[in-house]
């Protein structure tokens, strides 16, 4: 661009720009980013564009000539075998090491990552049938108590929390847990629910929530005797069920609950490590009250059995006697016991049951206990089945600081061999997030094959060859060693969701760079084939396709290492957690830059995946692919040398 077209176009820019920036209010952000964009144009003109020309015409040149003469060395010779060979003996040194750090833990399975919290749950349970006021006031207990530790000097500055925005209790209705009790509204008075809600990262400080957690769980242990609690973190998510979760299976619902309290019993004494707490998620206990009707003599005295039980209810939870209006809204209007008869044996069964008896037509009153008897009992709390049999689960969250379910249960099945008295008929399954987890991982492995059938098959289509795309399809799996060595040299987990998506996503950019150095190779053997005259379908001499090889790779370095390079400069961001805030960059001059947060956790793994596994597919697609192309090629001219011998001998 001509230097007296620049000054008009910046000087037009730059006004315009602070003209937008001081006069723009809200907008004003995009007068900084005018004015910048103008900056940058005197920057290309008299810096980057003079770097660019110099990277173009002196490094890149030198770059490809120093490329060409390591081909040519790594082709020539029993080099091309050596490398060959090493890099298959690499490939199982990955895998054998990936296995081998699992089998240790030092690198952990997880389904999902292993977020940090953003809010910290503490769920609270007394045995069933507790009145409500009694798990409100150990609820307000718990909560002082949570809030003595979320309140600390640590995490003050001043009157302001940096670590929590909120506190909010809940008791009763919809204070379950989501996971064991599958997000129910159902009435629970006997549980209550304390969720403290965490500030955007950035507000943190850099301190640890997953830290600030454990402090809360190790306040709350050994205090309050007969109450249940556990403190969790939100989920990450779908749901997918307890980290630890053995369903077991049988018809008699007291022995399945037997079995599962002896289970329990057991899996505790063995000390496994990994486990927080486990729990059944049925009881026995349930009080309850059971009425019985004598049939007989409530047919002479004219009573139903239906009129006992709609008195009784009327009684406990009332019946709607109508409907009052204010300011344009409707209240139900019920009628039933004070609190005071509600709960008394004596004023429910003695009331009276007022009836016109349809016989003589007078008007009847039956005390209820005339004609029902009641006795204390108790029941299960709940029934569940699973594929029509019915069903009982042993459960627990993983204990602070473990990720790997797997490894956990995995002990626990071990201990579970010597578990004896098992009764027939009843049947033992781990399921939860390990079966949700297998589902999904047989889903993407069978997703990856899938598409690497499909991208086989159009390559040989594109190429009429069958060597070519083999070549390619080799790459993508020697490409492992990048993923699998990555993981087992920097200890970083194997999550299943996000791991095995970004191995699908390197598997299309190691196609791109292999299709774009072989098929140049391709174009250049053509040429070179039309240039000594020979048919397409004899092949090359040696030294000829030696050259065309070399002189492919070299032509075709820039667009490989570029991909490569800006692939891995774009996704350090995401793996490192890099956050700019451009807008307050732009508007205010500060950038909020900080490291980590909660999509670092999330996409980190892909990320981390990609780059690990480029980094290796790049030398596989500059040095490996044209080593096999180049010896493949070899063979065939073996075989067809070998083929034509026998035809002119017989």
């Amino acid at each position: 661009m001509p230097l007296k077209k620049i000054i008009l176009l910046t000087s037009i820019m730059v006004v315009l720009g602070l003209l937008i920036f001081f006069t723009g209010g809200a907008y004003k952000a995009i007068g900084s980013l005018i004015v910048f964009t103008a900056i940058m144009l005197w920057v290309y003109r008299f810096f980057l564009r003079g770097w660019a020309n110099s990277f173009q015409n002196k490094v890149l040149p030198r770059l490809e000539s120093w490329y060409e003469r390591q081909l040519k060395r790594a082709m020539t010779g029993w080099t091309p075998y050596l490398l060959i060979v090493g890099t298959f003996v690499l490939l199982i040194v990955a895998f054998s090491g990936f296995g081998m750090s699992l089998k240790s833990q030092r690198t952990k399975v997880e389904f999902f990552p292993d977020n940090k919290p953003n809010q910290i749950i503490v769920y609270i349970e007394y045995p069933e049938g507790t009145d409500i006021k009694k798990t409100n006031n150990i609820t307000q207990q718990i909560e002082q108590k949570v809030a003595e530790v979320l309140y600390s000097d640590d995490y003050m500055d001043g009157d302001f929390n940096f670590m929590i925005e909120s506190i909010v209790s809940q008791v009763g209705e919809g204070a379950g847990n989501p996971e064991t009790d599958g997000g129910s509204a159902a009435e629970m008075p006997h549980k209550g629910k304390i969720t403290a809600s965490m500030r955007e990262y950035k507000y943190r400080r850099g301190l640890d929530s997953e830290l600030l957690r454990q402090k809360v769980q190790s306040a709350l242990v050994g205090i309050y005797p007969g109450v249940l609690i556990s403190v969790e973190k939100d989920a990450n998510g779908p749901p997918v069920g307890a980290p630890i979760n053995i369903e077991i299976q049988g018809d008699d619902y007291a022995e399945l609950i037997n079995v599962a309290e002896n289970m329990r019993d057991y899996i505790n004494t063995k000390s496994i490590s990994g486990i927080d707490e486990l729990k059944i998620d049925v009881n026995r206990d349930k009080p309850g009250m059971k009425v019985l009707v004598d049939r007989k003599k409530a047919g002479e005295l004219g009573v139903s059995t239906g009129q006992v039980g709609q008195q009784l209810r009327a009684s406990i939870f009332g019946n709607k006697a109508g409907i009052y209006k204010e300011d344009g809204e409707d209240y139900d209007i019920y009628v039933r016991f004070n609190e005071k008869n509600r709960y008394n044996k004596s004023a429910i069964f003695n009331q009276n049951i007022i009836f016109r008896d349809m016989a003589s037509g007078k008007v009847k009153e039956i005390p209820v206990s005339a004609v029902a008897v009641q006795n204390n009992n108790s029941g299960f709390s709940a029934i569940k089945h699973k594929k029509i049999k019915r069903v009982v689960t042993v459960y627990s969250a993983l204990a602070p600081g473990e990720t790997d379910a797997r490894a956990v249960v995995g002990k626990i099945r071990d201990e579970m061999k010597n578990f004896k008295n098992l009764p027939k008929g009843i049947k033992i399954d781990y399921t939860g997030q390990l079966e949700e987890q297998d589902k999904q991982m047989n889903f993407l492995v069978g997703a990856f094959f899938t598409g690497l059938a499909l991208i086989f098959f159009i390559l040989i289509f594109q190429f009429n060859s069958v060597s070519k795309p083999g070549i390619i399809m080799l790459a993508i799996f020697l490409s492992f060693i990048g993923v699998f060595g990555g993981l087992v040299i920097s200890g970083a987990p194997f999550v299943i969701m996000m791991t095995m998506m970004g191995i699908i996503s390197l598997a299309g950019i190691v196609v791109n760079n292999g299709v774009v150095l072989l098929d140049y190779a391709q174009l250049l053997i053509d040429r070179k084939k039309v240039e000594l005259g020979l048919k397409e379908s004899e092949y090359l001499p040696k030294e000829a396709l030696f050259n065309s090889i070399v002189k492919a790779g070299g032509a075709r370095l820039r667009p490989v290492l570029l991909t490569a390079i800006t692939t891995i400069l774009g996704l350090i961001p995401l793996a490192i957690g890099l956050n700019i805030n451009f807008f307050t960059l732009f508007s205010e001059f500060d950038a909020n830059i900080y490291f980590g947060g909660d999509n670092v956790i999330f996409w980190g793994p892909l990320a981390w995946t990609v780059i690990y596994g480029l980094v290796i597919a790049t030398f596989l697609t500059l040095i490996v692919v044209p080593i096999l192309f180049y010896l493949i090629t070899q063979f065939k001219m073996w075989i067809q040398n070998n083929t034509a011998s026998n035809k002119i001998a017989a």
